[in-house]
């Protein structure tokens, strides 16, 4: 894959089925690294991620006319929330999932910060959105298996901003 020839762009409903079958096989690293094969990506549905389009923006890689790669997030309170960052394991580690990161946060420039959540064992993750900038605040138990590492970035205020 050369990086100059993925096309990111907005997604729409009409990509909801190849990026849930894009979900499912990027998750399964993830399920397999807990050992729990029913994390939500793994179950989720269409539906359910249709109806996932009308709350939140979606972006989505593009290679041969292939998805290979997306993420969603939305706005609240002055906070992007960020979710389900998906690369094709065939395209991974190659600073796609970076430039995915990267053109969501563009898109939302009002936003003071930035909020996603990973799991613990997920080392490449953590390293991915650690290297972008996003510390560690807090964590939660998601089952037996799974504990919640969440991670924000905050925006600097530059003196040219405050003086206004």
């Amino acid at each position: 894959m050369r990086l100059y020839d993925v096309l990111i762009q907005p997604a729409s409903l009409a990509d909801a089925s190849a990026i849930l079958d894009l979900q499912r096989r990027a998750y399964q690293s993830e399920a397999a690294l807990y050992d729990d094969d029913t994390i939500a990506p793994l179950t989720q549905t269409l539906a359910e991620l249709e109806a996932d389009f009308q709350q939140q923006f979606y972006l989505k890689a593009v290679l041969d006319g292939t998805i290979v790669g997306a993420v969603r997030g939305y706005e609240r309170d002055g906070t992007c929330f960020i979710g389900r960052l998906i690369v094709h394991p065939d395209c991974q580690n190659r600073g796609l999932g970076t430039q995915l990161l990267r053109a969501l946060e563009a898109h939302f420039p009002t936003v003071q910060r930035y909020e996603l959540f990973t799991g613990t064992g997920s080392a490449r993750n953590l390293h991915l959105y650690q290297k972008q900038g996003y510390r560690l605040f807090r964590t939660a138990r998601l089952t037996d298996k799974v504990t919640l590492v969440y991670l924000e970035k905050t925006k600097r205020v530059s003196s040219i901003e405050t003086m206004t």
